[in-house]
């Protein structure tokens, strides 16, 4: 049995939802934490090996890499403080959502908000490339046989996520909560075993055996300020993702402000802990990340390693829940990409089509942009995480510095008590995050952060050409005062392949719509050919003028254009309605029959002052 293509839709997505039914699937706050909360979270597998990165294989300063993990860790969570209280500001603010994007454009002017909102959607597409190159690598540190595959299950999971959300926001959260608190767990077992038996137990470093990882712990050139501030900009990576709770407030059940408020902090407390915790373990097992040599594990898998006495059941559930988050990470981009395109598209800077919900309540054609986008991101930089996080931070502080100084820029207008200190937080906030974006621009420029700094510019373009187009569309159609439509002539073409009963339908329906001219047009070669024809006609009596078309080259679409054309010529002011009768069988055979009319179509339907027809003829 075949499967209709709806039958296969509703196989894959599910039966439609109301629209009435939409407060019914809002999300609670237990499950919005793994929606909005699980990239930001799951950040902290790659944040710490990143800032490694730096330290060890670029900088090679060595052993003196760990003195600096927990002061930059520090300076990371002072950062996170500054960020979830300008945002918990936002949030109450502007509780339709929207982020940084709304902030923006209320109280910045149009320009700031597009910067805004390039920033944040290059940043969720990026998110997806980063996430599951990540949680990719946490399986492959675990198994590494499946290495050669790692840009093959990248996209598979992405294609697999995408299915998951165009099934709904609320299913897909369902879905996706125990793999994060199975990693909140886990890694909470992990820092408080291994800072046990650190203390107490005399666990100690790791033992590098591999002469690559000696050279790098035997590097000893000073630490400069460039690799420091490159070293926190790879570690602020761990704040991607804050930003979406604010931009998804009306996906939380009511009182919408106060649930994802209370979301946020708890995302900022888990995040903030879990960072540190790790940075501080990592200081004392002292684990090794190239740049681009020899060692393929992960650092968190090293730390769970040495912890837990070898590749145990404890390290192998440890990678799993890993895997598990930075795959499903993903899904805050999926939860917020669509939604924050929905409303560029509302405000004419995006195509329309991205503000359309589908049957499931999601907007459907943002989660397969996204899908595809990253999709495309990962196959190009080859699944490789530290390929990838030079582009993430660009757009996050963009948007985080946009985001805050918009809210300044609000509490001066609007004055509301207490506003002295919520403007303060938020111009720090601004000045903070604004450097840091300069200072990822500056120190990670050769390293591919010129890419959003190209790409950014690019989509605000590409912003304002699409509302050029719609600001002329819309002016044209404007109803000026008095406007009368005007009359015009309507000559009906009926196009005959042979005379049968879908023609002769066809020509009773072009004669029903009383037309000022009609006219059958076939287009024939031999002579033979155009004898049979013209007795066909002659037969069943037709009363419409039959023109029939020489065709020596076999040009069937063509020559009914170029004859279409001369009728335009002819008649200025007409309206020419081209009725196609189309024979529709069942899908399986549908492509036995020509499809020269489907040509014919897509050819006439951009064409001026024509109405394309089809005369369905159904033959069961």
């Amino acid at each position: 049995m075949v499967l209709s293509p709806s039958a296969l839709k509703r196989f894959f997505i599910g039966k439609p939802i109301a629209s009435s039914e939409d407060a019914h699937h809002r999300l609670s706050k237990k499950i919005a934490l793994p929606v909005f909360a699980s990239d930001a979270i799951s950040s902290t597998a790659y944040a710490t090996e990143e800032i490694l990165i730096v330290f060890l294989s670029l900088a090679a300063v060595g052993l003196t890499a760990y003195e600096n993990l927990v002061p930059i860790s520090i300076l990371v969570i002072i950062l996170l403080i500054i960020v979830v209280s300008s945002y918990r500001q936002t949030i109450y603010a502007y509780p339709n959502g929207g982020g940084s994007y709304i902030v923006s454009r209320e109280n910045l002017g149009r320009s700031p908000s597009l910067v805004a909102g390039a920033s944040m959607l290059v940043d969720y597409i990026l998110t997806v490339a980063v996430s599951v190159s990540a949680g990719v690598a946490a399986i492959v540190s675990a198994f590494g046989n499946l290495a050669p595959y790692r840009v093959e299950i990248c996209v598979a999971f992405i294609f697999l996520i995408t299915l998951a959300n165009l099934r709904g926001l609320k299913e897909s959260g369902a879905l996706f909560a125990p793999p994060t608190y199975l990693y909140i767990i886990s890694l909470a077992s992990l820092i408080i075993v291994g800072l046990y038996k650190v203390y107490f137990k005399d666990l100690g470093p790791i033992d590098h055996s591999d002469e690559y990882a000696k050279e790098l712990l035997s590097g000893q050139k000073t630490l400069t300020l460039f690799f420091f501030l490159k070293a926190f900009s790879s570690g602020a990576v761990a704040l991607t993702g804050i930003e979406a709770v604010a931009d998804g407030v009306p996906a939380f059940e009511k009182p919408e402000p106060k649930n994802a408020s209370k979301t946020l902090l708890w995302m900022a407390v888990i995040l903030g802990t879990s960072f540190l915790g790790l940075s501080v373990l990592a200081q004392k097992l002292e684990p090794i990340k190239d740049h681009e040599g020899e060692i393929k594990i992960t650092v968190l898998a090293q730390m769970a390693e040495q912890v837990y006495g070898g590749r145990n059941i404890f390290f192998y559930i440890t990678q799993f829940a890993t895997f598990g988050i930075l795959i499903l990470a993903a899904n805050t981009a999926y939860a917020d990409f669509p939604r924050l395109s929905s409303i560029i598209a509302k405000d004419n800077f995006l195509p329309r089509q991205l503000a359309n919900r589908g049957d499931r309540l999601v907007f459907s054609n943002g989660v397969i942009f996204l899908g595809l986008a990253s999709a495309v991101l990962v196959i190009s930089f080859g699944g490789i995480v530290n390929a990838l996080i030079p582009l993430y931070a660009v757009g996050v502080f963009t948007g985080f510095t946009l985001s805050q100084f918009g809210m300044l820029v609000r509490h001066r207008k609007l004055k509301e008590p207490g506003w002295q200190a919520r403007a303060f937080f938020s111009g720090v906030g601004a000045l903070t995050t604004f450097a840091v974006a300069g200072t990822v621009v500056v120190v990670k420029f050769t390293d591919g952060a010129w890419i959003p700094a190209f790409v950014i510019p690019t989509m605000m373009a590409i912003f304002l050409a699409i509302n050029r187009h719609y600001t002329r569309v819309r002016s044209f159609l404007q109803i000026e005062e008095g406007y009368i439509a005007p009359r015009r002539t309507h000559t009906v073409v009926v196009l005959v392949g042979s005379v049968n009963k879908g023609v002769l339908q066809a020509v009773k329906y072009a004669e029903s719509l009383r037309p000022d001219k009609i006219l059958a047009i076939s287009v024939v070669g031999a002579q033979e050919d155009k004898e049979k024809l013209d007795a066909d006609w002659a037969k069943y009596n037709m009363t419409v003028e039959l023109e029939m078309l020489s065709d020596d080259f076999r040009n069937l679409t063509d020559t009914i254009l170029t004859r279409i054309n001369q009728l335009d010529d002819e008649f200025s002011d007409d309206i020419i309605t081209v009725v196609i009768p189309e024979f529709v069988t069942a899908l399986r055979s549908q492509w036995l029959h020509n499809q020269s009319a489907l040509s014919i179509k897509a050819r006439l339907l951009y064409r001026p002052n024509t109405v394309v027809t089809s005369v369905p003829i159904v033959i069961e």
